[in-house]
Formats: C-alpha cells, sequence, structure tokens
C-alpha cells in the first residue's frame, strides 16, 4: 500500500474524486436496473445524505421511485490548497445524475443539528415547489452535537458500561489485531453520547416540519439502528452506543404520537452491520464484521448500504408486495440475514479460531479494507496493491 494514504479513525488523509463520482455511479446504475418501486414516495428529506445508508436509501427513490429527494449533510468544499470531502463529491455527482435524468434534487449542506438548518430546509422546500414530505430518513453519524438551545456541546464515546472490557480488535485499513482495554464509560459519557446519537434530534426535526405544515398525509420517518450479535453486545448494544440506540428507538413511539392523527408512522430500521467511516472506529466489532463479510459473500447475502435500503424500499415499506412487518419492540429488522442462525454460527466459529496469521484466509478482511478506501474514491490499483 502507498504511505501516502493512511487511514485514521475512519479518516483518510487524501481524497480521489474521481473514485467517489464512479462509486456513486454504480449505485445508481445498479438501481436503475430493477424493478420500479411501486407507490413510492413523491417527495423524501434524508438528514445525512452523502454517503453510506443515507446515500444509498437516496439514489433508491430517487432512481428507484422518481422520488424529489432534498439531503442535508455537513460536508467540506474543496479549497485551492485541499480537496472536498469525499461526501460533497457524493452529493456532486448524485444531483448531476438526478438532472440527467430530469427529475429533482437540492442539497444543502449544514448542519443538521442546528435549527437554523431547519429552518433553511423549510425555506426551500417551500421556495422550491417540491411539495411537503412523504418519507423523512434519518441517518446521522456524528461525533458530536451541540444542543441548538443551550448551545452546549456534547461528544459521542465508544466505551462498555458497567465493567471493564478487554478484547481483539482489527485495523480494517491495515489488518493488524491488537489487545484493547476499555473501562467502562461514566454517567455523564453515557448521558453525551445518547445527546448525540439518541433520537433527540430526529424528533426535533418531526416537530419543526410538522409544525411548518411540511409533513404529508400518511408521511413516514425511518431512524437507522443495530443489535448486532451477543459478539458485539459489550462494545456495542451493551455499551454507550447501544444506550443512544435505546434511546432512538423510544423516540419512535413519541413521534407515532404527533404523527399519527395524520397517518403518519415513524418506523427504526435495524440494518446489518457493514463498512462504513463510523463502523470501522468501533473496537472489537471490525474483527466481527470481517468474519460476518465472508460468511454472508459465501452464501449470496451480503448488501452494500444501497442494496439494503432499495431491499427496505421495495420489500417493507412500498409497492405491492411490501410489508411493514416488525418485532415484538415495533422495529423493522432488516438485518435478518446477518441474524440467521447458520450465518451467527459460522462467524462465531470464525472468531473462535482468528489469530494474526490467518486473517487473510478466514475473513473477508481484504474486501472490506478495499471498501474503507473505496469510500474515499480509492481502488486496489489506486493503492498500488
Amino acid at each position: 500500500m502507498k504511505k501516502s494514504l493512511r487511514i485514521v479513525s475512519g479518516v483518510c488523509n487524501s481524497v480521489n474524486p474521481a473514485g467517489c463520482f464512479s462509486n456513486v455511479r454504480n449505485w445508481i446504475e445498479a438501481e436503475k436496473k430493477l424493478p420500479t418501486i411501486e407507490g413510492g414516495p413523491r417527495s423524501v428529506l434524508i438528514l445525512g445524505c452523502s454517503g453510506g445508508y443515507g446515500l444509498g436509501a437516496r439514489i433508491a427513490v430517487a432512481f428507484g421511485a422518481g422520488s424529489r429527494t432534498m439531503g442535508v449533510s455537513f460536508e467540506r468544499a474543496p479549497t485551492v490548497r485541499k480537496k472536498a470531502s469525499p461526501g460533497w463529491y457524493n452529493n456532486q455527482v448524485f444531483d448531476m445524475a438526478v438532472a440527467e435524468a430530469g427529475l429533482f434534487s437540492e442539497t444543502l449542506l449544514g448542519d443538521a443539528f442546528s435549527n437554523e438548518t431547519r429552518k433553511a430546509v423549510i425555506k426551500h422546500v417551500k421556495k422550491s415547489g417540491m411539495g411537503a414530505f412523504d418519507l423523512v430518513i434519518y441517518s446521522l453519524a456524528s461525533p458530536m452535537r451541540i444542543d441548538p438551545f443551550t448551545g452546549e456541546t456534547y461528544h459521542s464515546t465508544i466505551k462498555p458500561t458497567g465493567e471493564k472490557l478487554t478484547g481483539t480488535t482489527l485495523d480494517v485499513a491495515t489488518g493488524r489485531m491488537t489487545e484493547v482495554s476499555f473501562e467502562p464509560a461514566t454517567d455523564q459519557e453515557i448521558a453525551s453520547t445518547v445527546k448525540v446519537m439518541g433520537g433527540e434530534d430526529w424528533k426535533l426535526w418531526i416537530e419543526a416540519l410538522k409544525g411548518a405544515d411540511m409533513l404529508a398525509h400518511n408521511a413516514k420517518t425511518i431512524a437507522l439502528s443495530y443489535i448486532g450479535p451477543d459478539a458485539t453486545h459489550a462494545i456495542y448494544r451493551s455499551g454507550t452506543l447501544g444506550k443512544a440506540k435505546e434511546h432512538l428507538e423510544a423516540t419512535a413511539a413519541e413521534i407515532n404520537a404527533i404523527i399519527a392523527a395524520e397517518g403518519g408512522s415513524a418506523y427504526v430500521s435495524v440494518n446489518r452491520a457493514l463498512v462504513t467511516r463510523a463502523s470501522v472506529v468501533i473496537p472489537i466489532m471490525s474483527a466481527y464484521l470481517c468474519a460476518l463479510n465472508k460468511v454472508l459473500k459465501a452464501k449470496g447475502l451480503n448488501e452494500n448500504c444501497h442494496e439494503q435500503m432499495s431491499r427496505l424500499m421495495r420489500d417493507r415499506l412500498y409497492g405491492a408486495d411490501a410489508v411493514v412487518a416488525t418485532d415484538e419492540k415495533g422495529r423493522i429488522r432488516m438485518d435478518d440475514w446477518e441474524m440467521r442462525d447458520d450465518v451467527q454460527k459460522e462467524t462465531s466459529d470464525i472468531l473462535r479460531c482468528l489469530t494474526p496469521d490467518n486473517i487473510e484466509e478466514l475473513t473477508d478482511w481484504a474486501g472490506c479494507s478495499d471498501e474503507l478506501f473505496g469510500l474515499f474514491g480509492f481502488s486496489p490499483a489506486d493503492r498500488g496493491l
């Protein structure tokens, strides 16, 4: 690998714009080959639209259903001395492809946690004439959030709760395995993580849109979550991140109470573990992810972010045969393939046998590494592999 390309905490020190353009185009072309999403949404707001699940969902509704979309993301534009962030290029090529197809899209760069951004979105929607939203997708992942009313800054923390955790983690960028230990989170760290990644901001968005008559009758809103297997519970579901996701899931019931009278509904979609800039920095989770991908690929069950969101739209939310099936807590389980008994058994078997010497043989580390660098537009050839 070229020494000039380094990934630290999920962020690469360089970006390849052409590669970003190609990645988005590939997802768009894949969507165009699928049947039309019957009865799909007309007007969609995607909060966190520039990559991962948010971008995948935006492509699915735009090119699968012809939906008008507005996306919000916090990205860095290019300067004379520095390239833009990957999401900025992703937004550019999406908007270009939409224009070529004769569809409508608008992308707003801004802090989705701020009241100013909420006001700007409402203003833009009313000015554009795209109509009230009948689908709002909440797909934000951030290490920090400024409370829009108090101005206080909160930071999320990836830690276990209750007891100290020791385990093995895998650096997806380099393939190195190391032992890691984490002290349990403090009450303040837990509360701060919930503030950043819980459902408070999702609810603020729905309240603002409803108050401005920007939610259509029978509107749906979806937020994304994760549960995972016992192998990752200590660092994820039972940890600070899991506490935030529990709050997010509980918020769905509060939002339902707000919009049910107009036929609206709020859901949490529990998605599968995938390579994203956020997921690869979760210790212990990365080894599980590389083992899981090996198993899913062998069974023909592997999905990328776009494919999972496209299946959510077609099989669960819209279409003649769509069924909004939920679990006992009202969550849509898009992690159904990941959590199959046979998939989990084979993944667990790999993890029990995993050593620094057999990573490439037993896991899909190479494929996951390619996906990670691909988020910044780099192919194996670009990296000299």
